[in-house]
C-alpha cells in the first residue's frame, strides 16, 4: 500500500495559488470602486455622491468601500488620482509613456503630444476636480490636498516644458502655461462654452506657441 503524498508539499502551493487569487480580486474590487466613484464625482459632485451609491454602482458592500478608503474624502483623492493616470498603477508621470512621446521628434510633434497628453487628462478627471473643489472649499484637509494636487501639476508641466523645448522657460511663462492648461479653464471651454474635444486642442496648441514664443526668441538672441 503506498504512503500518502505529504500534506507539506501540497499545502505551501496552495496557499500561494490562494493568496495570488485573493489579491486579484482584491484589485479588481478596488478597481470597480474607483472606476464607479469616478463616474457619480463627475456626474452628480460631491455632495451629491454618496457612499452607499458608489457601493452600489460598483456592487460591493458599503464596508468594502471604508474598509479601502476610510471616509468618502478618501475615496475622492483616490479617485482623483486615478482619473488623472487613468489607472491605479504606482508608476510616476515621467515614467510613463506619454511623458516619453513629448521628447520624440521635431518641436511641432512633441508640443502636440504634450497638448493631448493635457485634454486626455482633463477629460478624464475635470469633473472629478469640479467635485474636489466643492469638497474643499468646506473641509481643510482636502483643501489641502487641493494645493498638493497643483503644485505638483505644476511641476509636471514644468518638466514636460523642459522635454518638449530642450530648455527651461521663465517663472512667469511658466505661470501662466500652468493658468491656461489648467482643470478649470478646461471645464469653462468644454462644459460652458461648448467647445469640442478637437478645438480644445487646436486653440491651446496655437495660444501655448504664441506664449512661449517670445521667450524663445529671446533665448535665440541671446545667443548670438
Amino acid at each position: 500500500m503506498n504512503p500518502r503524498p505529504p500534506r507539506a508539499e501540497t499545502e505551501p502551493q496552495r496557499r500561494q495559488y490562494n493568496s495570488r487569487r485573493r489579491s486579484l480580486q482584491a484589485a479588481q474590487t478596488r478597481q470597480d470602486v474607483l472606476a464607479a466613484a469616478i463616474k457619480l464625482f463627475t456626474s452628480l459632485g460631491w455632495a451629491g455622491t454618496t457612499v452607499n451609491a458608489v457601493a452600489t454602482e460598483a456592487g460591493v458592500a458599503v464596508e468594502t468601500i471604508y474598509s479601502g478608503f476610510r471616509a468618502k474624502k478618501g475615496l475622492l483623492r483616490a479617485a482623483m488620482d486615478t482619473a488623472v493616470v487613468g489607472d491605479a498603477d504606482p508608476v510616476p508621470f515621467v515614467e510613463r509613456e506619454e511623458f516619453r512621446r513629448m521628447g520624440r521628434g521635431p518641436v511641432a510633434k512633441r508640443l502636440a503630444a504634450g497638448i493631448t497628453v493635457v485634454a486626455d487628462i482633463h477629460e478624464r478627471s475635470a469633473g472629478v476636480w469640479r467635485a474636489f473643489l466643492e469638497a474643499a472649499a468646506g473641509d481643510r484637509e482636502i483643501d489641502g490636498w487641493r494645493v498638493e494636487l497643483e503644485r505638483g501639476r505644476r511641476v509636471d508641466l514644468e518638466r514636460s516644458v523642459a522635454l518638449i523645448w530642450e530648455r527651461e522657460l521663465d517663472k512667469r511663462t511658466l505661470d501662466l502655461l500652468w493658468a491656461l492648461l489648467g482643470p478649470e479653464v478646461y471645464l469653462r471651454l468644454t462644459a460652458d462654452a461648448g467647445w469640442s474635444r478637437a478645438d480644445y486642442e487646436s486653440y491651446m496648441l496655437s495660444a501655448v506657441e504664441h506664449l512661449v514664443a517670445p521667450t524663445l526668441k529671446a533665448a535665440r538672441v541671446a545667443k548670438r
